[in-house]
């Protein structure tokens, strides 16, 4: 300890009487209050990388050994380790702070590069040329526009028809992302001339002449083209407009995931406590044991959805692969954390492990519909 000790036996914090260097009452050493410049500096440092070194001793342990804090800390070995509530409320305010805004999605749609617009102008050109082909005037009378779908609606059914499939040729002998977007676009406006839906679709089917109707395989082909549309409008109407800007609700529902780990905490450390019940440990137990493994997946999150945002991508193959490797993280974490303070078989566990993980995630899909419905409920 860094300074000199007073020659009087009063403690300056409480009072009472010390004995030797520290106050047995309150743990307050019996320093000089006028320490010298070095001294205070030497203190303050050693009281930094005293937290530092217990930080570094709790963090280890935490991630690579599943369960062993857990088990030191209720086996009264805690001087080297962190609290778990102050833990927990460290690492929860720096998860707040940095993993919601590495949820959200840039709601403001990447402009076309000049090489996509380009592929894009030779393909219109292309097509006008086979629309001529096929109908003369036709390529002529049609002027794409990359953001509206005006010009096309005005055209008839047929000519629709004929343009897309001009389209579709061009797409095969260069495809493009742009080109083949487009024609998603202009094949859905026509399909919702012709049909509808898929009962709209059968029910035009039986009126045409037997040698008409399409084929058993056709209708197939149909149906599953129509369950990708509604997929497809699901998804556009799951879109809002507010103070001028789209905003998704999936997007919004991702926002509230962390408040969600947060308030269902309580909620595992039960479910841990319904399924290990023979153990006959009091519920406490089971929440340290829960706080110790929802401090360390707060962790992992914190490096890993800011390097799936701002590096690579939500959406990237690099990023899903990551959340991948964490879930299989989890999933070992958690039968390894089980295994080791349970003391239960490997089977046992095993399947304890997949049943606390079925509860869990029931209750998370409940929870996160709640609060779907309620933005819902809040936009309209």
């Amino acid at each position: 300890m860094s300074g000199h000790y007073r020659k009087e036996k009063n403690c300056l914090n409480c009072g009472h009487h010390v004995e030797e260097h520290y106050c047995t009452h309150c743990g307050q050493p019996n320093l000089e209050l006028k320490e010298p410049f070095w001294h205070f500096i030497g203190h303050s440092i050693g009281h930094y990388f005293h937290f530092d070194s217990k930080f570094f001793h709790t963090l280890v342990p935490l991630l690579s050994k599943p369960g062993q804090i857990t088990l030191d800390y209720l086996a009264g070995k805690r001087a080297r380790y962190i609290h778990p509530v102050s833990l927990y409320i460290f690492v929860s305010i720096v998860y707040f702070i940095i993993v919601p805004h590495s949820l959200k999605e840039k709601t403001k749609p990447a402009e076309l590069s000049t090489a996509q617009k380009d592929s894009a102008a030779t393909a219109i050109r292309k097509s006008k040329t086979t629309l001529n082909s096929i109908s003369p005037g036709l390529g002529d009378a049609v002027r794409v526009n990359l953001n509206t779908d005006s010009q096309f609606n005005s055209l008839d059914l047929k000519s629709q028809v004929h343009y897309v499939d001009s389209l579709k040729k061009i797409y095969q002998a260069k495809p493009s992302d742009n080109l083949e977007n487009r024609i998603d676009d202009y094949q859905d406006i026509i399909d919702d001339r012709q049909d509808t839906s898929y009962a709209t679709y059968l029910a035009r089917q039986k009126i045409l002449p037997a040698d008409q109707q399409d084929s058993w395989w056709v209708r197939r082909v149909q149906k599953l083209k129509y369950d990708k549309r509604a997929k497809k409008h699901a998804v556009k109407s799951s879109e809002r407009e507010e103070d001028g800007h789209k905003v998704n609700i999936e997007e919004e529902v991702k926002k509230y995931q962390p408040k969600q780990y947060f308030l269902l905490m309580p909620l595992l450390a039960l479910f841990i406590m319904i399924n290990f019940r023979k153990n006959r440990i009091y519920y406490i137990d089971h929440l340290v044991f829960t706080i110790h493994g929802m401090t360390a997946y707060f962790i992992v999150s914190i490096i890993t959805k800011p390097i799936e945002k701002y590096i690579f991508g939500i959406d990237s193959y690099i990023s899903q692969l990551m959340e991948f490797v964490v879930f299989i993280g989890i999933v070992w974490y958690l039968y390894s954390g089980l295994k080791l303070f349970y003391q239960r078989s490997r089977a046992v566990t095993i399947r304890k492990t997949i049943a606390v993980m079925l509860m869990y995630s029931i209750t998370f899909y409940i929870s996160e519909e709640i609060i779907r419905q309620i933005i819902i409920l809040i936009m309209t």
